[in-house]
C-alpha cells in the first residue's frame, strides 16, 4: 500500500473544485485505459460536494460512466433515505449517464437485505465484467465519507461485516444508524480499487480523521481501507484537517 495522499483546502467549496478536477482526470485516464469509468458513491454530504462543480463540467465523458453505490439503504428508489435518490438529485439528473449504466439496489428485494446484497453483487460483477475467480471487482474510483464513529460505507465498528473477506457485497439488519437494513461493499472490494477517495468537511469529525489517518486505529472501519495496488486520497477542509501531523 502507498502512503495516503492528504489534501487540505480552506473551505468546502475549494474541496468541491479540487474533486471536480480530480474526477475529470481520473475519468479521462480510465476511459483511455479501458473504455469506461466505474465509480461508487456513498451518501451523506458527499454527493453534494462532489457534484457541485462536476455536474457542469463539459469536458467529462459521462456517457462512459458506470455508477455504483458503496452502500445503500434497503428502501425504494424514491425514498428520502435512498443513496441512489440523493446521488440522482445532486448529479445523475444533470449529466448524460445512460440509465442502464447506473447500478442500483433492486427495489423488488428491499424487504430482504440478504437477497438484495446477493443481487447487487451479481449486478456489479456483470457490469464490471469480473472474470477472475475469488478476486474482488476493481473499481476505477470509490468515493467515501466517514461517520463520527469511524464507520464508512455501512461498515460499523464492532459489527461482523467489517471482517467479511469472502463476499464482495454484504448486508446488515441492525445498523446503529437508521434505517436498520442496508447493503454494503466489503473491505476487500474497497482495497481492490484503483483510487479510493475520502471526502470529509465541516470540522465535526477532525478527531476521528486524526485517529484514522495518523493513528491508523484498526477498530475504526475506515482505517482498514488501504488499497492493495491503488491510491488512497483524503480531500479535507482545513477545519477537518486541523489535528493532522
Amino acid at each position: 500500500m502507498q502512503q495516503p495522499k492528504v489534501y487540505s483546502f480552506p473551505n468546502a467549496d475549494q474541496v468541491a473544485q479540487a474533486l471536480d478536477k480530480f474526477l475529470a482526470q481520473a475519468s479521462a485516464e480510465a476511459i483511455k485505459r479501458h473504455g469506461k469509468f466505474s465509480v461508487a458513491f456513498s451518501g451523506g454530504s458527499l454527493p453534494a460536494t462532489v457534484a457541485k462543480y462536476l455536474k457542469d463540467n463539459k469536458s467529462v465523458d459521462f456517457d462512459k460512466w458506470f455508477v455504483f453505490f458503496s452502500d445503500e439503504r434497503c428502501v425504494e428508489h424514491t425514498d428520502a433515505e435512498s443513496n441512489y435518490k440523493l446521488v440522482k438529485d445532486e448529479l445523475l439528473s444533470h449529466v448524460p449517464i445512460p440509465d442502464n449504466q447506473i447500478i442500483r439496489i433492486n427495489e423488488a428485494l428491499v424487504l430482504d437485505s440478504k437477497l438484495a446484497a446477493e443481487d447487487y453483487d451479481l449486478q456489479m460483477s456483470k457490469a464490471l465484467g469480473c472474470d477472475v475467480v475469488n478476486q474482488p471487482p476493481a473499481f476505477d474510483c470509490i468515493l467515501l465519507g466517514i461517520g463520527p464513529d469511524g464507520h464508512t460505507c455501512s461498515l460499523f465498528p464492532g459489527h461482523p461485516q467489517v471482517q467479511e473477506k469472502s463476499k464482495w457485497v454484504t448486508f446488515i439488519d441492525d445498523s446503529p444508524k437508521p434505517p436498520a437494513s442496508r447493503i454494503t461493499l466489503t473491505v476487500p472490494v474497497l482495497n481492490q480499487a484503483r483510487n479510493v477517495v475520502f471526502v470529509v468537511t465541516g470540522g465535526s469529525k477532525s478527531d476521528t480523521v486524526k485517529l484514522i489517518v495518523d493513528g491508523r486505529d484498526q477498530t475504526l472501519p475506515a482505517a482498514r481501507v488501504a488499497p492493495t495496488e491503488g491510491s488512497l486520497y483524503w480531500f479535507l477542509d482545513d477545519a477537518t484537517a486541523k489535528y493532522l501531523t
